[in-house]
């Protein structure tokens, strides 16, 4: 069933307010009057739609996650390891450039627990889409190997982030490129 527009411009305002609030303080700092007084709506408003901050948050994580997940189908023409993850560098960053408020505002700005904990969560979600796609891994157990370069995938995003356009997308892959060893064969 397709949602009412009403109901789609509402999320979205909470969803860009939640954002917005996230770059003045961390999100444990934030109410949900808070929410509510800078989309200009009634607090009724926001409980009709979310039971509280932590469901707002949620969803929209899910959702970015999602557009990321989406963005990801498009790395399955790679044929080994160092291909596939140069490629997921390529996309993450691509991803973040179209959405670096968000990411800004999440990653950099509210680094705490329960970001931390959500964060891992996609991880988890990304490492057994990767597990379950056909990589050679040479003996060493998949989730290994997509742990070991997720971690440096996520390093490099949060970077790219932090260095405020001091690199390029294309220097980063250009790097990651030249730290890959071409003779990798897992």
């Amino acid at each position: 069933m397709k949602e009412d527009l009403r109901v789609t411009k509402t999320k979205k305002l909470l969803y860009e307010t939640l954002i917005s609030l996230m770059e003045e303080k961390s999100f444990e700092e934030i109410k949900v009057s808070d929410i509510c007084k800078k989309a200009l709506i009634n607090r009724s408003t926001f409980y009709s739609h979310y039971s509280d901050k932590y469901e707002l948050f949620m969803e929209l994580i899910n959702t970015l996650k999602l557009s990321l997940f989406n963005s990801l189908n498009t790395n399955i023409n790679n044929v080994n390891t160092r291909e596939y993850f140069i490629e997921l560098i390529s996309i993450l960053l691509n991803h973040i450039d179209d959405k670096k408020n968000i990411y800004y505002s999440i990653l950099i700005n509210n680094r705490n627990s329960i970001i931390t904990d959500i964060i891992l969560d996609v991880v988890k979600d990304i490492n057994s889409r990767i597990t379950n796609d056909k990589i050679s891994t040479n003996n060493i157990p998949t989730e290994i190997v997509s742990k070991f370069y997720l971690g440096a995938v996520i390093s490099i995003g949060i970077e790219y982030l932090e260095s405020k356009n001091k690199y390029s997308k294309e220097d980063m892959i250009k790097y990651i490129d030249k730290l890959i060893p071409s003779n990798i064969n897992l």
